[in-house]
């Protein structure tokens, strides 16, 4: 499985037979060439905030890739629909959804929008803004840092829950003196549990073992 990581928190997997895009937001898709893009099957938005969801940059997306599946929230499929983009809130073959609720951005904005954890293929877990799931698959796409969430937490959490690798998402608020500096920690910490941590740059792809 290659996965390559475009800033924040959307995610590139590529395998031999399917290839994925999680979470194409604002902050993610200036980086996002696509031309370079060659095939496209599923585009999965966990939420409905623009550092997640980019609808103008999703529409060049389905004018290149037009039978591409997209998949969300019941609310961002109302919101796509509106744009004349065809989505579903229900999961294709080899998705799972999972408890994955989007934590609480009280007293700065209002209620937290509906959200979806998604489980791929079996092998990688992407839980968008959340720090209160419960499983992962091997791979996890772990939110590091938010205004709604705690570094500390999300290391725990990656204690916690066990899973083979650690991929570092929802970082974009860091600097990259204090991004590189975390990332050896959690290299190292991570590391002494077994668990392997991939200190991903954007546009540069890992290759991961499934």
């Amino acid at each position: 499985m290659k996965i390559t990581k475009f800033v924040h928190a959307c995610l590139l997997v590529e395998t031999p037979d399917r290839v994925a895009l999680f979470d194409p937001g604002t902050l993610s898709t200036p980086h996002i060439d696509i031309d370079s893009l060659t095939r496209l099957d599923d585009i999965f938005i966990t939420h409905e905030h623009a550092d997640h969801k980019d609808i103008p940059f999703i529409k060049q997306l389905v004018a290149k890739f037009p039978d591409v599946r997209i998949t969300t929230t019941a609310q961002v499929v109302k919101q796509l629909a509106a744009e004349g983009i065809k989505a579903t809130d229900a999961p294709s073959e080899g998705i799972e959804f999972f408890d994955s609720p989007h934590e609480s951005v009280a007293p700065l904005f209002g209620q937290p929008p509906e959200e979806i954890g998604i489980h791929y293929l079996g092998l990688l877990s992407h839980p968008g803004d959340s720090h209160s799931f419960h499983e992962t698959k091997a791979i996890l796409a772990l939110p590091v840092s938010a205004p709604w969430g705690s570094t500390i937490r999300a290391l725990n959490l990656a204690l916690e829950l066990k899973p083979k690798h650690v991929l570092p998402i929802h970082d974009w608020h860091w600097r990259d003196e204090a991004r590189e500096q975390t990332y050896a920690m959690y290299e190292k910490v991570l590391g002494e549990q077994g668990i392997t941590f991939h200190k991903l740059q954007t546009g540069q792809p890992v290759e991961i073992d499934t």
